[in-house]
């Protein structure tokens, strides 16, 4: 069993003075920059996951533009994979998962931004295609979201799809 580390959209937009500040990125980077040291030092797979805008009305993660780019705190590597993806699901339509098959991994770590749609989504398309996943909250970050003109806090964003995934997709824990 091989494990690897999936590092989803820490990117320059999520980050305050970005297009799509999230609460709590900068925190959370600092979290899954230690992750992804621990998995080098370890000599297992990184692959980050970085999300360009297809859609003519994206307002971030617009192609060629420094809020697109990888976070420098996660900064991959010139031996790491790098997949690009166009919807919240890293898993469609990238090779994310022929990448893993071909390093006969089984275990994923997965870390980054935003919990509520990228994290949610690959998780629970990971453990559908069979993989064992481990979520650590604290690399991870979420943003303000309303409904019906009630505002949910990025932090009870944050709470109700960790609590959502683990166990039934995912082992969440916390890293500090």
């Amino acid at each position: 069993m091989t494990k690897a580390l999936v590092i989803i959209d820490i990117q320059n937009d999520y980050f305050p003075g970005g297009a799509m500040e999230l609460v709590g990125s900068i925190e959370a980077a600092e979290v899954a920059a230690k992750i992804q040291q621990d998995f080098r030092e370890q000599g297992l797979p990184v692959i980050n996951v970085q999300h360009i805008a297809k859609s003519p009305s994206a307002t971030f993660f617009l192609p060629n533009t420094e809020g697109a780019e990888i976070h420098e705190s996660v900064k991959p590597l010139d031996s790491e994979t790098i997949i690009v993806k166009h919807f919240p699901n890293a898993f469609r339509e990238t090779a994310l998962l022929d990448s893993l098959k071909n390093i006969e991994v089984s275990e994923l770590v997965i870390v980054g931004m935003m919990s509520h749609m990228c994290i949610d989504t690959t998780v629970r398309a990971a453990s559908d295609l069979g993989f064992s996943v481990t979520v650590y909250a604290d690399a991870c970050a979420a943003k303000d979201l309303e409904f019906e003109g009630r505002v949910t806090s990025a932090a009870d964003v944050q709470t109700a799809f960790m609590s959502a995934i683990d166990g039934s997709f995912a082992t969440v824990l916390n890293h500090n």
